[in-house]
């Protein structure tokens, strides 16, 4: 059976239940997240197979990673790491409409990943692989394992799914252009928020630079806009997608499950222009809910989503 494999690290998450920087809260909530999860969760709750890959500690927050994991459907490959912990952040809200997110993972067992973690890595001819910038960030060996896991899947016939997600405290400017140019070059599906694609590629257009992100290589070139939807390039042609009006209670993750909403759809076969509203009201949901995964929409909820504008060529 075909499925989608992603790989990288997922973490605890402490959430603050009240408006205000961490020296002002009383309460918080347990939780997990980190990109490549809420991504596998997404399209697992979309009613595709998906495997997710990485490290753990052997402590409390890495069996609540993966049992987090498993409850929503996904297939887990966990490399237990008894010498690193689970890494761990901590959201807050320091006044209405604005989050914080402070991450603990350097050195943490996520960041550990290795080439040498990919033996058992399930990729077949028609599947997708997806992986993110946030992996490339996490260290070299970490790097290389995404750019290793990339060169198999190419091997063998499975499309590459790459999503930037830049972390700005994670490495320098340079260097992660770099490797985000080497993975697009060799991904056929590429997300991008207009700040992230303007890294590679300085055009004040998102039509623009989604057409430039689909030069250097993927026929599928996707560049979100926030609350103005998202643009793409889609096997030559442009396209354009609007958002859903929503009143966003968290936007962290909502990158995440746009591409699930996407993938799901590209999974299945279906067109470009049902790829993108999938991925618009995935999107959407998200922020409906506190918390990285969470309020991520279901198959079953699709029909009943209110629809977004139709794509426009």
């Amino acid at each position: 059976m075909n499925r989608v494999v992603t790989l990288g690290e997922s973490m605890g998450l402490i959430l603050g239940d009240g408006v205000g920087g961490w020296e002002h809260q009383s309460q918080a909530r347990v939780a997990t997240g980190g990109a490549e999860g809420n991504t596998a969760i997404g399209l697992a709750r979309l009613g595709v197979p998906v495997t997710w890959l990485g490290r753990v500690g052997d402590d409390a927050l890495g069996r609540r990673v993966v049992g987090d994991l498993r409850s929503e459907g996904v297939d887990v490959l966990a490399r237990i790491d008894g010498g690193a912990p689970t890494g761990l952040m901590l959201k807050s809200t320091p006044r209405a409409g604005a989050t914080t997110v402070d991450y603990y993972r350097r050195g943490s067992a996520g960041s550990r990943l290795a080439a040498a973690d990919l033996d058992e890595l399930p990729l077949g001819a028609g599947d997708i692989l997806h992986v993110t910038g946030v992996t490339l960030a996490l260290s070299e060996s970490a790097r290389e394992a995404v750019i290793v896991a990339v060169d198999r899947a190419r091997s063998v016939g499975a499309l590459v799914s790459f999503a930037v997600n830049h972390r700005s405290r994670l490495w320098g400017h340079a260097e992660a252009v770099e490797a985000y140019a080497y993975v697009v070059a060799r991904a056929d599906i590429v997300f991008a928020s207009d700040d992230e694609a303007r890294m590679l590629h300085p055009h004040p257009a998102p039509e623009d630079l989604a057409r430039a992100l689909a030069d250097a290589g993927p026929a599928e070139a996707i560049v979100t806009l926030g609350s103005e939807g998202a643009v793409a390039v889609i096997d030559g042609e442009r396209r354009r997608v609007a958002a859903l009006p929503i009143t966003a209670v968290d936007t962290v993750g909502a990158g995440d499950a746009f591409a699930a909403g996407y993938l799901s759809e590209r999974f299945a076969g279906s067109d470009a222009t049902t790829r993108l509203n999938t991925a618009a009201r995935a999107g959407a949901y998200a922020c409906l809910h506190p918390g990285d995964w969470q309020g991520g929409i279901r198959r079953s909820e699709l029909h009943g989503a209110e629809s977004a504008d139709p794509v426009a060529r």
